[in-house]
């Protein structure tokens, strides 16, 4: 079966396009990275594309008179590349409604929070705040309304007492490596099946396992 050909959209360090970059030199791993598009100059993720061999282009938006231009522009580089994925990783700019569309069910974006709760920005001192007892991340299919879309993979973590901010979204960030990875290789194994915005998974192996936090003695 032929590689799924993955579009990469950054705008930072790019920590989860490493982990799909590791993945996909695994020789029998479903995906491949065709392109790496970044919407600010200079930034680490680029670097990490450049080193393992991965086409690059920055499009940077400051440089558009409007969204519509950008997206445009994005759109062709898109196109040319082939892809047939567009995995959001640390891509900081909200897309429109009409690009969405276009790219429908061939969007995905990993958030850093168990979806739908704590959408939006300052998740984990948002979770601090609330004293819930675990967060976590997901990998999910981009709709037009911010994150939102249904979901394919989620990884729970703990809240302990005295996390920060800082502490819990490195946590959370180990399993953000593992289950991005994860999500396209589900869908590069066509083992998806969305119906009604509603993700589920042929051949899975579910969990019975639960947590609990704090632990019962």
């Amino acid at each position: 079966m032929a590689k799924l050909k993955l579009a990469v959209l950054i705008s930072g360090r790019g920590s989860n396009l490493q982990s799909l970059i590791d993945a996909c030199q695994g020789a029998d791993y479903p995906g491949e990275i065709v392109h790496v598009i970044s919407n600010v100059p200079g930034v680490k993720g680029l670097e990490r594309a450049d080193h393992a061999g991965i086409p690059t282009t920055v499009i940077d938006h400051s440089k558009f008179a409007g969204r519509d231009l950008f997206e445009a522009a994005l759109g062709d580089v898109l196109e040319s590349s082939g892809a047939d994925l567009i995995c959001l990783a640390g891509f900081m700019r909200l897309l429109s409604g009409t690009f969405v569309t276009r790219w429908h069910d061939k969007i995905i974006n990993i958030h850093p929070s168990l979806l739908p709760a704590f959408k939006g920005l300052d998740v984990h001192q948002r979770a601090i705040d609330a004293g819930v007892r675990f967060t976590g991340c997901t990998v999910h299919f981009v709709r037009p309304d911010m994150d939102s879309g249904p979901i394919i993979a989620q990884a729970v973590v703990p809240i302990h007492d005295d996390d920060d901010a800082g502490t819990l979204a490195a946590r959370i960030l180990k399993q953000e490596h593992v289950i991005y990875p994860l999500a396209v290789k589900l869908i590069a194994e066509e083992r998806i099946i969305l119906i009604n915005e509603r993700v589920t998974v042929k051949n899975s192996c579910d969990s019975e396992a639960s947590l609990i936090n704090p632990a019962a003695d």
